[in-house]
């Protein structure tokens, strides 16, 4: 039995150092192991931050985007109005402009048709003032004179119709103060109140505007 026994101790002895070595040794390899699990626990729980992170970014930037896109709109929207506001000024000048081209091609020669209208009043007056009596053939200077009178006169008319400007005589019309001026009122029997009873001067119109109103006499009430 003795022998068998140093026999075992005589066996073990050689594994003692290798045995007392792993003892050393292993809670290096705990604490390995350890940090070994630790990192893969930081590492799973960086990857769920990460992926919360990339969730989260997506929302922000797809809220930014929104945000944005809003901001652009209002100001296109406020841009398509000022342009909208801008072409109708625009188009509002265009047409103002053109109406005054037009009103001053037909109203630029109103100044010196209102000197012409002297010209003609005095060619009125002039056949006026001659005697109906005296227009006979046995007196041609003064026929021939007032033949001219009367020629001159019709003419000068066809060229003022001819530009717009017509004669207006208003005997027996209702007064009208845009073209009529009254010098006086009076009574006339068998005319009605407020019709023009006498023309002491014709008046002119220039294409619908009145560019001398017609003196005249107004009848009034008895």
């Amino acid at each position: 039995m003795a022998a068998v026994a140093q026999c075992v101790r005589g066996a073990l002895r050689p594994r003692l150092p290798l045995l007392s070595v792993a003892l050393r040794t292993s809670p290096r390899l705990l604490c390995v192991a350890t940090q070994q699990k630790n990192t893969g626990q930081n590492l799973e729980e960086d990857q769920s931050q990460s992926q919360n992170e990339q969730k989260v970014e997506p929302r922000s930037a797809e809220k930014l985007l929104a945000e944005e896109k809003a901001k652009l709109e209002e100001q296109l929207k406020d841009v398509t109005d000022k342009y909208k506001r801008a072409l109708a000024d625009a188009e509002n000048v265009r047409q103002r402009s053109q109406k005054l081209v037009e009103e001053a091609k037909l109203y630029g020669i109103q100044s010196f048709c209102k000197d012409l209208l002297e010209v003609a009043d005095i060619l009125e007056k002039a056949t006026e003032s001659v005697p109906k009596e005296e227009i006979k053939d046995d007196n041609p200077h003064l026929k021939s004179l007032y033949e001219g009178l009367v020629m001159t006169e019709m003419q000068i008319q066809k060229v003022f119709k001819k530009h717009g400007l017509i004669r207006v005589d208003p005997v027996g019309a209702k007064f009208d103060p845009y073209e009529h001026e009254a010098l006086f009122h009076t009574p006339v029997e068998g005319q009605e109140p407020g019709t023009i009873a006498l023309v002491s001067k014709i008046g002119y119109k220039l294409h619908g505007r009145t560019l001398r109103p017609a003196l005249v006499g107004v009848v009034k009430d008895a």
